[in-house]
């Protein structure tokens, strides 16, 4: 299973609910989570062959800002 992570202004349970249907959209996503807590406010997506581009654009789509975070 591949993981993704992204920063975005997704920061309350409103937010959350409002991008919901935007990410179930995505093909091959099979859990995905928000971490409010974080001050990056931290996407995580998990699934098998997902995209990042694909799961950026239905944050944008919903109305927020998404950035991938590129771990070294």
């Amino acid at each position: 299973m591949e993981s993704l992570k992204f920063k975005t202004n997704i920061n309350c349970g409103s937010c959350i609910k409002a991008v919901t249907g935007f990410i179930n959209e995505v093909d091959g996503i099979e859990s995905w989570e928000v971490d409010t807590q974080n001050p990056d406010k931290i996407l995580s997506v998990a699934g098998e062959a997902i995209q990042a581009d694909q799961i950026m654009a239905a944050v944008k789509d919903a109305g927020f800002e998404i950035v991938e975070l590129v771990e070294c």
